[in-house]
């Protein structure tokens, strides 16, 4: 067993600025030999910054950084290898269309003569697949696999270098249960070998079972640091919101009203199983199961994205038929999709476009975009949500993950819509922009909104939900009415058997 008794890395005085922006201020960072580190704060305090300067993305405006005792410059990703630094990024940084062997190896390529050896990379692949838990066949197009199934690779790919600081950010977010569990012991494995970890995660119970000491970041500077035992739950949400939240799901039980939407025997084209539910005006419907339950396929139905073979929707009781989202639409329904950066924005637009785009209608006149009208809107919505941006014009890309999250909402939120689906709507926020979210999921079903909210954090669907759905291999497995009372054993129980 490594004992954790010098740093491996050393960061003093540093400094970030880009236009406009002071993004690390003064920040002094310590990681020690053997330990898990959690690095946690609000998104936009700076922890993206911090990593991206390990991995050579960024450099620091002022301040040094040492290495193993050692003064070092990371000029670019390639002296962070060199060095020793693995960094596992909460976005992919994978190439689509090459096998997840491809990727692991990819500029570190295993050669005979001069020849790649395929067959070395396939078995190594293959074992480290073997040390996380899970079964992944190495020629398989990453683009062909799930978004767990490229995490893994992800995690693989670092593991596959000769790491001395691994930083792991959102690491578990996509990931099931027994496959978080498969990632802990690897990570006990590496401390055991003095690798030094940093972990960045919005899962306060995961930090917890983890680490052994946190790291807090806000608006930029370092708030403190503690060890686990020497802190607990209430304590970090203080340390990185600045204020007390009395309550992390702060649930209010509308009076629930009429049905609004009404699903019968859907089915998926080439799928046997059809499923039924309801939802009505003021009620908040959590829909959670394993992931691959089929919990997105089912909302991708409803909102059109995908061909159905069968059944009926139904809006305020009447059959609507909804063949693609211009349908789902135009029907009142609006999707906050589980990848909001592939599937709900146009990362390179502004986030005024972005409001803009499914809300033309509202904006045009004899086909002539009425731009004042369009940013009049925008900003009156982005006020109302707290939206956090330096302009209209700021590209939708360079937001944090929660703001993000919110620009998506206000989007569906000029449109009015009857039906809200959420799906995994705080996956990567932090604590204090689910907040955000859940009092703007109150609001909206006080103003008797029906929220379908897909979501693989138990306690968010406990916490938030006036009713329960868990789904299992395309169905739906059981109904949890009372919530209040409920536990997630007992939604467990329905997930797996």
């Amino acid at each position: 067993m490594i004992t954790r008794h010098h740093n491996v890395l050393s960061m003093r005085g540093i400094h970030k600025y880009f236009p406009g922006v002071h993004a690390l201020k003064g920040v002094d960072f310590d990681l020690r030999q053997g330990e898990v580190l959690a690095l946690i704060g609000e998104n936009g305090a700076g922890k993206s910054t911090l990593i991206k300067m390990l991995g050579g993305a960024h450099q620091p405006s002022e301040g040094t950084i040492e290495l193993f005792g050692e003064d070092s410059r990371i000029a670019n990703p390639h002296d962070a290898q060199q060095l020793g630094i693995g960094i596992i990024y909460q976005e992919f940084n994978l190439v689509p269309y090459l096998s997840a062997r491809e990727n692991i190896f990819l500029g570190r390529e295993i050669t005979r003569g001069i020849f790649i050896d395929k067959a070395e990379e396939r078995h190594r692949a293959n074992e480290l697949f073997k040390k996380l838990g899970v079964s992944i066949d190495p020629e398989t197009p990453c683009n062909e696999l799930s978004i767990a199934e490229q995490q893994i690779v992800e995690i693989a790919k670092a593991l596959s270098q000769d790491v001395k600081i691994l930083v792991m950010d959102e690491p578990s977010a996509t990931l099931t249960p027994q496959e978080v569990k498969s990632l802990f012991r690897i990570i006990e494995d590496l401390k055991k070998q003095g690798i030094g970890i940093i972990y960045i995660s919005h899962r306060l119970d995961e930090i917890f079972e983890i680490c052994d000491r946190v790291y807090v970041l806000r608006d930029g500077s370092h708030i403190g640091s503690k060890e686990i035992d020497d802190i607990n739950r209430r304590e970090m949400i203080e340390m990185m919101v600045g204020r007390t939240l009395e309550n992390e799901f702060p649930k209010v039980f509308q009076e629930i009203g009429e049905e609004r939407l009404k699903v019968e025997d859907l089915r998926r084209k080439g799928g046997e199983k059809g499923v039924s539910f309801s939802v009505r005006a003021g009620e908040i419907l959590g829909i959670t199961g394993l992931i691959g339950a089929g919990r997105t396929e089912l909302v991708r139905l409803i909102f059109g994205v995908d061909d159905r073979d069968g059944g009926l929707i139904m809006k305020d009781r009447e059959v609507v038929n909804i063949q693609s989202p211009q349908d789902a639409i135009q029907n009142g329904i609006g999707l906050l999709t589980e990848d909001r950066k592939a599937q709900g924005l146009v990362l390179m637009h502004s986030v005024k476009d972005n409001f803009g785009l499914p809300n033309l209608d509202q904006f045009s006149r004899h086909a002539v975009l009425q731009l004042q009208k369009e940013k009049s809107s925008f900003l009156a919505q982005a006020n109302n949500i707290r939206l956090k941006i330096s302009s209209s014009d700021q590209l939708a890309g360079n937001l944090s993950g929660g703001n993000q999250q919110k620009l998506v909402l206000i989007k569906w939120l000029q449109r009015n819509c009857d039906i809200l689906i959420f799906d995994e709507p705080t996956r990567g926020i932090d604590v204090g922009a689910k907040y955000e979210i859940y009092l703007l999921m109150n609001d909206l079903a006080a103003k008797g909104k029906a929220i379908i909210m897909i979501s693989s954090e138990l306690p968010e669907v406990i916490g938030m939900s006036d009713r329960i759905l868990v789904m299992r291999s395309g169905e739906i497995s059981g109904e949890i009415i009372n919530t209040q009372t409920t536990s997630q054993e007992a939604i467990m129980e329905l997930a797996v058997h």
